[in-house]
C-alpha cells in the first residue's frame, strides 16, 4: 500500500512538472494577457514618487492631477489598453472619490501615456496611483 502511494505521488509530481513546462511555452512576455508596463506612483511632498515599476522610464507631473508616463520600451503602437486606480489620504468616507480619466487633450502614443486624476468636482493629485498597460 505504501508503494502505491509513493507511485501516485511520483506520478502527480511528474504531471505537475509537465503542465508547468507546457504553460511556460505558451505564456511568455509577448502574450496579450501579460502586462506590458505597470507603475505604482504618487504625488507626495510636492514630487512624483515611483514606488515600483516595470517598463516605465519616468512619470512627470504636467499639472494638478495630470501625469505623463513614459515607457522604457515603446509599445508597438498607440492601440493599447490601460487601467488605473487612485488613492488619496485621508480617505474620508463619503467625501473621497477619485477617478482616473483621459481628457481629450491627453496624449496616448507608443512612447507616452497621459492620465488624469479627478474627484467629482476637480482635478486632484493622489498619494498613490496604480497604472497597468496591456497590448
Amino acid at each position: 500500500r505504501r508503494a502505491g502511494l509513493m507511485s501516485l505521488a511520483t506520478r502527480i509530481t511528474a504531471l505537475a512538472s509537465r503542465i508547468g513546462l507546457e504553460v511556460k511555452t505558451k505564456i511568455d512576455a509577448s502574450h496579450p494577457g501579460v502586462a506590458k508596463a505597470w507603475v505604482c506612483f504618487g504625488y507626495v511632498s510636492n514630487q512624483v514618487v515611483i514606488r515600483a515599476a516595470h517598463n516605465v522610464a519616468s512619470v512627470t507631473r504636467l499639472g494638478t492631477g495630470r501625469y505623463r508616463v513614459t515607457f522604457a520600451s515603446a509599445m508597438p503602437d498607440a492601440n493599447y489598453s490601460w487601467m488605473a486606480v487612485a488613492l488619496k489620504t485621508p480617505n474620508i468616507l463619503g467625501l473621497q472619490r477619485l477617478g482616473i480619466v483621459r481628457a481629450s487633450g491627453d496624449t496616448q502614443t507608443a512612447q507616452v501615456l497621459d492620465v488624469s486624476c479627478a474627484s467629482p468636482t476637480a482635478a486632484t493629485d493622489a498619494d498613490e496611483i496604480n497604472l497597468t498597460v496591456y497590448r
